[in-house]
């Protein structure tokens, strides 16, 4: 979202008065009262005012998510596993999609969050709308598909570890640049871009061009390994990427060769420097219990820059959402202005508390209680040659 200096001024004066109309402006910066109501819907067109009576949208910028919505069904078996077998357990409903996932995330952390994501005209899209807009997220803007809503049903150990899932993408499959004709628009009035894997290869691939073309950084999470092997051809180097935010199997995906993670983590600093050369400024991957590996592009494509975050300790219940959560903590913090390292020790923190619930987006998820869980010292971090 570019502003004019006027503009900035005008907006500068809304956050401090509110109540401020178009002649008290004016007045205030010394301009006439039409020059100002221009100003003021310029303002309302890319979204730094939200609707009338010029509510001004929260500092910190705004997200827009392009992704997957679906229904998610989660089992748990409360026994260890027979496989083969009828196990014991327990079943919830609840709304997903990784792309949902990270906006909702994103909405309860404080982030002003727009999702675009294709719903079926059903009783489960129906459904995903109204939790989703009940979580704050801003839902005008979903795409209607002929196909049913997505599912996802997950099947969870008796540790809340995942055995195995089986999604129902089809209407997020489908999905075509035809349908995303309003994003360059919308594109206008955030500060991130945000895309997930769902997505196929050339839509994936234009949305990272018109996040470029209006000079907003795109962030693009995986999802999967198949995902990632789908889409690994829209990381070209024909756009740049902020960051890509893989676990270690789909970083492999990604480069296309195997990677090996362990106490010496050089096939993951060589594969995402791989990363770097195709274009991709931040290459953030998840480790598990080890943490992350955040690498940071320099000028020539290398990495300039290695850092390890710690995991912070946790009691698992579910970790369904983890690595959503992860994604949303850091794009909130950066927005927030933090510096790369310090947002993936925030977004290590949004994991620990999302793993240790066994909801996929906690309910009671706030900037706050991020904050009470973060200390300069907790998680660590530490450098690595680059």
């Amino acid at each position: 979202m570019k502003l004019t200096p006027q503009e900035q001024e005008i907006l500068a004066l809304l956050r401090a008065e509110p109540l401020l109309d178009a002649a008290g402006l004016a007045a205030r910066i010394g301009s006439t009262r039409a020059a100002v109501s221009v100003a003021l819907s310029n303002l309302t067109r890319k979204g730094a005012i939200l609707g009338r009576g010029y509510v001004v949208r929260p500092e910190g910028g705004s997200v827009l998510v392009v992704g997957g919505a679906v229904l998610d069904a989660k089992v748990r078996i409360s026994v260890p596993v027979v496989m083969g077998s009828s196990n014991p357990g327990t079943s919830t409903s609840t709304v997903g999609g990784v792309g949902r996932n990270i906006a909702e995330n994103l909405a309860r952390l404080g982030t002003p969050t727009s999702l675009v994501a294709p719903i079926g005209d059903d009783l489960a899209g129906r459904t995903v709308i109204a939790r989703t807009e009940a979580a704050g997220v801003q839902c005008r803007h979903l795409v209607t598909s002929p196909h049913p809503t997505g599912t996802y049903s997950a099947v969870l150990d008796d540790a809340g570890d995942l055995l195995v899932a089986v999604a129902d993408m089809r209407a997020t499959d489908e999905l075509t640049v035809a349908d995303l004709g309003g994003v360059p628009q919308l594109l206008a009035g955030v500060e991130a871009l945000v895309v997930d894997a769902n997505l196929g290869a050339d839509v994936l691939r234009w949305l990272l061009r018109a996040a470029a073309d209006a000079r907003v950084p795109a962030f693009f999470e995986p999802v999967s390994v198949a995902k990632a092997t789908d889409t690994a051809p829209a990381l070209d180097g024909s756009a740049p990427v902020h960051t890509v935010t893989p676990n270690v199997d789909e970083l492999a995906a990604l480069v296309g060769s195997p990677v090996t993670d362990g106490d010496d983590p050089a096939e993951v600093v060589a594969a995402a420097r791989a990363l770097h050369e195709r274009g991709v400024d931040h290459v953030w991957v998840r480790r598990g219990i080890r943490g992350s590996l955040l690498s940071i592009a320099g000028d020539d494509g290398a990495a300039s820059r290695v850092v390890l975050v710690d995991a912070p300790e946790a009691v698992v219940e579910d970790v369904t959402g983890a690595g959503d959560a992860m994604t949303a903590g850091y794009v909130h913090a950066l927005l927030q202005g933090e510096d790369p390292v310090a947002a993936a020790r925030f977004g290590q923190v949004v994991a620990a508390l999302t793993v240790a619930s066994t909801e996929t987006v906690r309910a009671d998820l706030t900037a706050a209680l991020v904050a009470a869980h973060l200390t300069p010292d907790h998680p660590a971090t530490q450098e690595l040659p680059a």
